[in-house]
């Protein structure tokens, strides 16, 4: 029997996949994946359902949160950069099947922002949540509802020659996120990470010091431009980047010259890497039987 209340948990982003038990906000138990990079889906939650078999019966239904577009329970990506899938893959119908429970869906930053809001750093304020990692995601809270759809994809915002880059039509996150300071770390070592980097920064170089700068100081026009779009009581910051030792504060000295009615409040997410389990569990439980749609 599945104890009340539980629900099978899957995040799946570009870099891993976290599978979790989770009741109400507390994660129960977990299981971790890297994301594999072939493109294909539905081999991941296949691998996925065989590493968690020994929790069959202890869960009534799943909730699924994954980086890019949920439409009628397909799944789509919105930057194959951050994770490249087929067009309109059938999510729901295949996690259903695979895990013998009825599915529920949405973008993983969504569902992290609404684990913020009702367990985390929101307080059950209107909100923001911002999460700089391997790509930018974001979900918005207002009016107490959790916006879906294409609503809060911060990280897509068109940029044509951003601060002179020269890039022509392209999406913020590939001049802010963890792929774009790998790239920018490409010219003075080889195959290294956003940890890596920061590391590096720390003990003194300034290349690496530079690259996390550059992300700080864009992500700040970024939440300048959030707050005066949308005015919410605070910008949770979250992701690997965003927790990342030192990254708010780099943000918040470089919004210090604003006037203060109209300077974003910036708080770190509380919730950590767990947010987007947390979130989708609390959003599959309060859907309606046999419909998709959000209360």
């Amino acid at each position: 029997m599945s104890a009340p209340g539980t629900t099978l948990a899957l995040d799946i982003g570009g870099t891993k996949i976290l599978a979790a038990l989770v009741e109400a906000s507390a994660v129960v138990d977990s299981f971790e994946m890297a994301t594999p990079r072939d493109g294909n889906p539905s081999g991941w939650l296949d691998t996925l359902s065989g590493h968690t078999a020994h929790w069959n019966g202890r869960y009534s239904r799943a909730g699924v949160a994954v980086t890019g577009i949920i439409d009628d329970g397909c799944w789509s990506a919105l930057n194959k950069k951050t994770l490249d899938l087929p067009d309109r893959f059938p999510l729901t119908a295949t996690v259903s099947a695979l895990f013998a429970c009825p599915a529920f869906a949405a973008n993983d930053a969504q569902a992290a922002a609404w684990g913020e809001y009702r367990f985390g750093a929101g307080a059950g304020e209107d909100m923001v949540f911002l999460t700089i990692s391997t790509g930018i995601g974001g979900g918005i809270i207002a009016g107490g509802r959790l916006l879906t759809g294409i609503a809060g994809h911060f990280g897509l915002f068109r940029l044509q020659d951003f601060e002179g880059s020269g890039a022509v039509d392209s999406a913020l996150e590939d001049h802010i996120s963890g792929h774009w300071m790998a790239g920018m770390a490409a010219a003075h070592e080889k195959a290294v990470t956003a940890r890596y980097i920061f590391e590096t920064a720390r003990g003194g170089a300034s290349w690496a010091e530079e690259i996390i700068a550059t992300s700080a100081r864009r992500t700040a026009i970024l939440c300048r431009n959030v707050q005066l779009a949308l005015d919410p009581s605070r910008i949770v910051i979250g992701g690997g980047i965003g927790l990342a030792p030192g990254f708010l504060e780099r943000i918040e000295a470089c919004l210090e010259d604003m006037p203060a009615r109209l300077r974003p409040r910036l708080v770190a997410a509380r919730l950590g890497d767990k947010a987007g389990v947390v979130g989708i569990a609390d959003l599959a439980n309060n859907q309606p039987e046999n419909k998709g749609e959000m209360i």
